[in-house]
């Protein structure tokens, strides 16, 4: 019966410590911060650059475009930090003030419905987007184009709306 424990114990141990296999993955979201950055550093000098000949239109597709990057990158900036807490191992930031407050509080189920918001919110940055470009002097009506756009981002909160009600249920089945 020894035999079988240690055995069990040595695959316990390797189970435990393959949680590890995750973190090259976070460094993959990490460099694709620096993505996102390059993207966004290109699109503020485009927009800077035509910042005197743009329309109001077209300053604003250009915010949109800003703002839906920001939230992308911090779409990525959760997954990676609540996704290394959550899986492999906390971050030791020590006594630092500047520790996001639902850094370590960020469980399966927030991190579910944070994800599902950052979506939504970049979904309904994207649609307004093609909406603002509808108004600019002869544009042509991809009305396909625009109906999938409004779809996918019904989609996206009827599937945000129904993963808050299936937490809901969770925890109030957790209660009894």
């Amino acid at each position: 019966m020894k035999r079988h424990n240690d055995v069990e114990g040595l695959l316990e141990t390797a189970l435990f410590r393959s949680r590890w296999i995750l973190s090259p993955f976070y460094v993959g979201l990490c460099l694709s911060l620096l993505m996102l950055l390059y993207a966004f550093g290109v699109e503020l000098f485009h927009s800077l650059s035509n910042l005197f000949t743009a329309s109001v239109e077209q300053i604003i597709l250009a915010v949109l475009s800003l703002i839906d990057l920001s939230l992308a990158a911090n779409l990525v900036l959760i997954v990676i930090f609540s996704g290394y807490e959550n899986f492999i191992s906390k971050i030791d930031t020590g006594e630092n003030e500047d520790r996001p407050a639902w850094m370590g509080k960020l469980d399966f189920s927030g991190l579910k419905m944070k994800l599902i918001g950052s979506i939504v919110a970049i979904s309904a940055i994207s649609l307004l987007r093609a909406f603002m470009e509808l108004v600019a002097v002869g544009a042509q009506i991809d009305v396909t184009r625009i109906r999938w756009l409004v779809i996918l981002h019904l989609t996206f909160i009827v599937s945000g709306v129904l993963f808050a009600v299936m937490d809901w249920v969770a925890a109030k089945a957790d209660q009894h």
